[in-house]
């Protein structure tokens, strides 16, 4: 039975499960409920038999490589190589659309009758198709026909409610930057073929000896732009808050939670794995990139009061969180050092892991108020915890975990990051020492900010009193709706709670690269608490979580039993001096959030008017009314971005200044070319 999971048979019935998914619900698309009862069974059932695949072939190890048909032109085949490591993130990709799947097929009923939902379907469906032979292609071609399927469908969700402009404005921005980092990508696989004559990844790999070190350097180089772009990193970040907001919420919780993560598994498959050995200055400037966004992330989602951007801005702190373990890993084998690039290495697949199961889950909870309030404006919160009760626990579940606050599972990730991180700074010179020491303080200040939004998320959502009429007609979400976010919020804690286990998982994984092969290093252990070294550090997720539960116990006793024992408790509206409490008298999220803005206001630029309304007598003392708009100016956009815009329209606008519609004047640029060409021939 074993053989039979872990063969070719079964994945090519994993991949045909999908496809009749799309194509399936394409032809029911006349009929809104079929169409989403067959594309979420089919789904569904495709994410439980890749959850086995995936199980079994990192349990018992087995590589597996096969091709359908023949090779063409000996440079293209439709290959795959599905390892330990695509192994797991086939399984990380399969869980997350599990849940995803089960949770749309209550949230899709509000698009009946308004859009296609075959065609909703049909991408859906592709969209994870395209995930999967992404991470288990073991060729260049096919592999970028897998990048180009997953880009196309899921620009087709991004832009799938196009009512809205902002979303075909976001789709657009989100297909030009997804096509600009595919460039980059083909020129770095051009540049491996053109010395290592095949786009076969197992081959390139063994005739990595054939490639310069500064050609290596300018593949490293485009890979960080073409997978930084889909992973989201500074700078190259700009779609990633448009997009992920506008499309379907169990969408976006993919595209969050598993699609960025493609990004990260080529990093990890080039850089550790192909292009071995590499310089020391590639993880230090992963490091620096992986601070950079983990900090400017949690920032910008602090100044955002739209719920999916402010998760959205999440995604870009977490990728640089991952980054830095990876970073960390690539220094550590460069230097010679592969029993802190395992450490290294096993925190960013954790944090991978981590990171997929409660970001998901936010979007999921997102969702779930925005479909019964129709805004993602958190202003227009408050009080949701009174009517949407269960949401409101499972996005305090997720705000928790992203905020690495024990047991749940972010704790302990970042827990194993910062003991990489510490690593390297008792480890390398001072130099290095001084990149390590900026990671640190980067995580640090990091895991403060993202508690602090997530406070505000959370009170400005739920707590309080409600500050719209849609807030009072909330009602808690489906059936299915509650199954996807529970599902996710268990997991949440159970993979805190046997973090140990995990460990020893991750270690498995880990130990599959060559660096790694024959090291011995107690970093984990098979009982349940996590190690690192003999007695450098070590934590217990079951002992925080009694700790905990202990705690939750005595100050439920000691409030019920002794405190109010004897107490008459009376519940009535809050006495405020005589005073109605109304919602203006509530913090805002746009108010919570402005003290540390005003701070950092070197690094966001915010901006700051001020309107006054004079009453009739014109009185500068005595003013009708007053507001105070904030605003923060997007650096990104303004100093990179829109010049770059610029000078490209300018140099188009030259360049087109020679069609001049002289049939002489073309003939002779031909000829000029030709020149040229000879000269570099030659």
């Amino acid at each position: 039975m074993i053989n039979f999971i872990t063969s070719e048979f079964s994945f090519e019935i994993l991949f045909l499960l999908f496809s009749v998914g799309a194509i399936g619900s394409l032809f029911l698309n006349k009929n809104d409920k079929l169409a989403n009862f067959w594309s979420s069974f089919f789904s569904i059932s495709s994410s439980i038999w890749g959850l086995i695949i995936s199980i079994c072939a990192i349990s018992f190890g087995q590589d597996l490589l096969f091709s359908v048909g023949h090779s063409v032109f000996s440079v293209f085949s439709v290959s795959f190589h599905v390892d330990k490591l695509s192994a797991f993130f086939i399984f990380i990709i399969s869980l997350i659309s599990l849940f995803c799947s089960i949770y749309g097929i209550g949230y899709v009923k509000h698009f009946y009758k308004k859009y296609n939902i075959g065609a909703l379907g049909f991408f859906y469906n592709t969209f994870i198709l395209g995930m999967l032979l992404v991470v288990s292609s073991s060729n260049g071609i096919f592999f970028l026909l897998a990048w180009e399927l997953m880009s196309l469908a899921s620009y087709f969700l991004v832009v799938y409610d196009r009512n809205d402009e902002e979303n075909i404005k976001a789709g657009f921005l989100y297909f030009i930057m997804t096509h600009v980092g595919t460039a980059f990508i083909i020129l770095a696989l051009l540049l491996l073929y053109k010395f290592t004559g095949s786009f076969d990844f197992d081959i390139v790999k063994s005739n990595m000896g054939l490639v310069p070190l500064y050609i290596k350097n300018l593949v490293f180089i485009f890979s960080i732009i073409g997978f930084g772009t889909k992973a989201g990193i500074v700078p190259f970040h700009v779609w990633l808050p448009s997009a992920h907001p506008a499309a379907p919420s169990h969408v976006s919780a993919l595209m969050s939670g598993v699609m960025i993560k493609t990004g990260i598994f080529m990093m990890i498959k080039i850089f550790l794995d192909i292009l071995q050995p590499v310089p020391v200055w590639w993880g230090l400037t992963i490091l620096v990139i992986g601070s950079v966004s983990s900090l400017l992330g949690v920032l910008y989602a602090l100044t955002e009061h739209d719920l999916k951007r402010l998760l959205a801005y999440h995604s870009i702190e977490n990728i640089g969180i991952i980054l830095l373990g990876l970073g960390s890993a690539l220094t550590f084998t460069s230097l010679g050092l592969p029993a802190l690039a395992l450490l290294g290495l096993i925190a960013a697949l954790f944090h991978t892991l981590n990171h997929a199961t409660f970001k998901s889950l936010l979007f999921l909870s997102a969702g779930s108020v925005i479909s019964q309030t129709h805004t993602r404006n958190m202003e227009e919160f408050g009080g949701l915890i009174k009517y949407m009760p269960q949401t409101a626990f499972f996005f305090l579940i997720g705000s928790m975990a992203i905020s690495a606050l024990p047991p749940f599972n972010g704790f302990f990730s970042e827990w194993l990051t910062f003991q990489s991180l510490f690593q390297g700074i008792m480890s390398l010179d001072f130099y290095s020492k001084g990149i390590f020491i900026f990671a640190v303080g980067s995580l640090a200040f990091t895991g403060g900010l993202a508690l602090a939004c997530f406070v505000k998320a959370f009170g400005a959502t739920f707590l309080a009193r409600p500050r719209s009429e849609e807030v009072k007609h909330a009602k808690e979400s489906s059936f299915s709706l509650l199954f996807g976010m529970g599902a996710l919020a268990l997991l949440s804690l159970v993979f805190g709670i046997f973090s140990g286990y995990l460990g020893s998982f991750f270690e498995k994984i880990a130990k599959s690269f060559t660096f790694a092969q024959n090291v011995f290093y107690p970093s984990f252990s098979t009982d349940s608490m996590l190690k690192v070294g003999n007695s450098f550090s070590s934590v217990s997720a079951p002992a925080i979580f009694i700790f905990f539960a202990i705690i939750f116990l005595i100050v439920i006793f000691v409030t019920k039993f002794l405190i109010n024992r004897n107490q008459k408790v009376t519940i009535n509206s809050t006495w405020d001096c005589g005073t109605d409490l109304t919602p203006r008298m509530e913090i805002t999220a746009t108010g919570f959030s402005r003290s540390i803005i005003v701070i950092l206001k070197g690094i966001l630029r915010p901006n700051i008017k001020k309107e006054i309304v004079y009453n009739d007598a014109g009185s500068k003392y005595l003013p009708k009314s007053r507001f105070v708009i904030l605003s923060i100016k997007d650096i990104y956009q303004a100093y990179f971005y829109t010049p770059l815009h610029k000078i490209t329209t300018f140099l188009s606008l030259q360049i087109k200044k020679i069609q001049n519609g002289n049939v002489n004047s073309y003939i002779l640029y031909i000829f000029f070319a030709l020149i040229v060409t000879l000269f570099l021939a030659i």
